[in-house]
């Protein structure tokens, strides 16, 4: 991947508003692998103090969203690819001060896909695990 190639990416997902607002950066972007990445900090956390599971599943989503759209923003005749169904499941608390999700591909079809997302903290920990399924759209 290339500099440029990256920068195509951020740019496109900056008009995600919720990702961009939680912090999540997108920091390598590959056919076989995404990498996003997150500095937790107090706005992440919940009433317990740990941090939010809405915040865990907003970065694995991005990580997602990027992988299963590599395509169409590269600029390739194909629709968006949006989620069907994304399953999470939430493995430990972090005590780091980072959120790291690595998507990889599945399987891929026409309009079918399928990513894991593996999420860990900086301090190497599992923190979740998220299997997302896209449907590519008709291109507009």
């Amino acid at each position: 991947m290339d500099i440029n190639d990256l920068e195509k990416f951020r740019s496109f997902f900056a008009a995600d508003r919720w990702a961009t607002a939680a912090g999540i950066v997108i920091d390598s972007v590959g056919e076989d692998l995404v990498e996003c990445s997150m500095e937790i900090t107090a706005v992440h956390r919940n009433a317990g103090g740990a941090v939010q599971g809405g915040a865990i599943f907003t970065l694995a989503d991005l990580a997602f969203a990027v992988h299963s759209n590599l395509d169409m923003v590269r600029g390739a005749a194909v629709g968006m690819t949006v989620g069907q169904s994304c399953s999470i499941s939430y493995l430990k608390s972090s005590r780091g001060k980072r959120l790291i999700a690595r998507s990889v591909r599945l399987s891929r079809g026409k309009s079918m896909s399928v990513y894991r997302i593996s999420i860990s903290d900086d301090l190497g920990v599992p923190i979740a695990e998220m299997t997302g399924n896209g449907f590519t759209t008709a291109k507009k």
